[in-house]
């Protein structure tokens, strides 16, 4: 088993992963009848996409003796109604300016962001789209 979910009340639910201890809340969103103070379950599905390309990215770079501390991803998950669901999500990755890297690594590490077991089990409905800015971090 991975996790206990337990509903809270008040379209709140309690998340607790069972080998650590961790806990995640969820609420509903504001557009769905919730107080949007904790992440959405779909915010939770776009989030789980950028955490899961950065740690194959992490992975990768740490074979290449790349240290990518600091990066970053700006996340846009995006609904859709009739049935309400996921209709996109935007990530868009930030790295630290005094990241040296040439265009093989560059493409290698990208790659590897897309081998991510998270975006092969995204329904290919959602449209995923990635953006690289390798010069900038945004604050």
């Amino acid at each position: 088993m991975t996790s206990i979910v337990i509903y809270d009340g008040g379209l709140r639910t309690v998340a607790t992963h069972l080998f650590s201890g961790s806990v995640i809340e969820t609420d509903a969103p504001l557009d769905n009848q919730g107080k949007a103070e904790r992440f959405s379950p779909s915010d939770l599905v776009a989030t789980a996409l950028g955490s899961c390309m950065m740690t194959i990215m992490g992975i990768k770079a740490r074979d290449m003796k790349v240290d990518l501390k600091g990066m970053k991803i700006e996340i846009e998950k995006i609904m859709k109604a009739d049935p309400r669901r996921i209709g996109g999500i935007n990530l868009t990755f930030h790295f630290p300016t005094s990241l040296s890297l040439d265009e093989k690594q560059k493409t290698v590490l990208e790659r590897a962001a897309h081998t991510c077991p998270v975006i092969y089990s995204i329904n290919p409905a959602i449209e995923v789209k990635v953006v690289f800015h390798w010069e900038e971090l945004v604050s």
